[in-house]
């Protein structure tokens, strides 16, 4: 991990949060994440962590059912922070920092669970980011992780040519591997299957990134779990 990495993240994220693609990003990521979330489990009194939160939207959803409990969401993009604390200005068991996954702002054995949309690949050192969330997270807290992006999906390999900032292409094995190294137990993974029709992108709601991943969005995104060693 590095400081310009960093700054790299932060600089191409601010401006997605500027050209307003944070808020697609629920539009195209639901209907894969909502069976995630039912195998959450999430109960009223649960604290949860948002990895790569973007403008909030599933910060919202968990939210309403930890209504007892509080969400944090966090971005490397001040940006896109920004506007999740506008956007949720009604929740009041929501907070929002800026923050990377290396250096988590918040303190040890906080969370019951945590939870990371699309965005384990552009984390600067994604090992150092695991021990970070295992870290913050209680013993027993589980961490979900889903992504698009990994070796074993051949359709989006091209993704790394078209992104301004650099990427991780792991196997899923290979993500197993790093959880099971930085504190994790009981590591699973499993590809989740979006049914919905292919949609046709436009320049206008997402660039040639987008178009050329339509297909194997449908099939071939996968989620890792893994649970925090007790002791």
């Amino acid at each position: 991990m590095t400081e310009s990495n960093t700054q790299d993240l932060r600089e191409e994220f601010n401006r997605w949060a500027e050209a307003g693609r944070g808020e697609g990003m629920e539009q195209d990521h639901l209907p894969i994440t909502l069976p995630v979330l039912e195998m959450m489990r999430l109960e009223p009194r649960y604290n949860v962590l948002d990895v790569g939160c973007g403008s909030g939207w599933l910060s919202r959803r968990i939210a309403e059912k930890v209504l007892e409990g509080r969400v944090v969401g966090m971005d490397v993009s001040d940006q896109m922070v920004r506007v999740a604390r506008r956007t949720s200005a009604e929740y009041d068991n929501v907070l929002y920092v800026t923050g990377e996954v290396g250096e988590i702002p918040w303190e040890a054995n906080f969370f019951t669970q945590a939870i990371s949309v699309e965005s384990g690949y552009y984390w600067p050192d994604p090992a150092a980011g695991l021990k970070e969330i295992s870290r913050v997270l209680r013993p027993g807290g589980k961490f979900w992780m889903l992504i698009n992006y990994y070796r074993d999906n051949p359709h989006c390999h091209q993704w790394g040519a078209l992104l301004a900032v650099k990427t991780h292409l792991l196997l899923a094995d290979e993500w197993v591997e790093r959880f099971s190294g930085s504190g994790f137990t009981e590591v699973a993974h499993e590809r989740v299957v979006d049914r919905r029709h292919r949609r046709k992108y436009t320049p206008a709601d997402g660039s040639a990134m987008r178009r050329s991943c339509g297909r194997s969005r449908r099939k071939a995104l996968c989620w890792c779990m893994a649970k925090r060693a007790e002791g």
